[in-house]
């Protein structure tokens, strides 16, 4: 990734973080006042986190993470947005809890993540930022202790194809190297947030994150899709039960995976 287009998507994340936490989606006082921020497929995919140290790649402003420290986690966060990971700081200090943030590009490797991990998890619109996930399964793979576990749950990429707001076909399938360049106005979690700015996102196949991942030497242990999302957050969703959604009109996709693999 080059560096103008690290500028600008760290710049709208700063951007983004400085208003998240104030919005309806994220809920923050609920979560100050206890509610956990986490869905039911991380939770049922990585069990009993307590005593065990993970490693929170991506994790905006913090509330995963803190979630999985108040599970009993020795949780790390890393995000490459100072904004982000100040926030979580913060938010940690004030709830008394033991997380570390550490603000840091997940495409390389930080001397100050000393030793390894038990759990290295990430999660809900994330490889979308990454440009080529042959470093950033190397950081997983050297973070990850021997008979470790990395999990992900991610928006599907048959779902990040479709144009929402015109319920069609809008991008590609696979990654060319090339950036997707957009200008979007506000925030999937306040569309009406009052600032624009240019966003260089790629798009990554089911078979591009799998084999980065096998390449480093992981072991595939579980593989799910699903047909809903835990969150409201593209144009034209509507609820599918259970506090999911799904996209109207096109339900039948999936909309959410869920890879879960072990280091030998």
């Amino acid at each position: 990734m080059n560096q103008e287009h690290l500028n600008a998507n760290r710049q709208m994340w700063d951007a983004r973080a400085s208003f998240h936490p104030e919005t309806e989606m994220y809920d923050n006082s609920a979560f100050l006042q206890g509610k956990s921020s986490l869905m039911p497929i991380e939770l049922e995919a990585l069990g009993d986190v307590s005593g065990k140290r993970l490693l929170h790649l991506q994790c905006h402003f913090g509330q995963d993470t803190l979630s999985w420290a108040r599970l009993g986690a020795e949780a790390t966060g890393l995000d490459f947005s100072g904004t982000a990971i100040a926030t979580a700081r913060s938010m940690n200090e004030r709830l008394g809890l033991n997380a570390r943030f550490i603000q840091a590009n997940v495409l390389e490797l930080q001397p100050e993540l000393e030793g390894q991990f038990d759990i290295v998890f990430t999660s809900y619109g994330v490889l979308i930022w990454l440009n080529n996930l042959a470093p950033w399964a190397e950081a997983v793979a050297r973070y990850l202790r021997p008979g470790g576990v990395f999990c992900i749950v991610e928006f599907h990429p048959t779902l990040m194809i479709l144009d929402f707001e015109n319920n069609r076909i809008g991008y590609p399938y696979f990654n060319d190297g090339n950036p997707i360049i957009e200008v979007v106005k506000g925030s999937y979690a306040q569309p009406d947030a009052p600032f624009t700015h240019t966003e260089y996102t790629w798009q990554h196949s089911l078979s591009e994150t799998l084999t980065a991942l096998l390449d480093q030497g992981l072991q595939l242990e579980a593989f799910r899709e699903y047909p809903y999302s835990p969150y409201n957050c593209f144009a034209n969703m509507e609820p599918a039960g259970n506090g999911m959604y799904r996209c109207t009109g096109i339900e039948a996709i999936p909309h959410v995976f869920m890879l879960k693999m072990r280091k030998k």
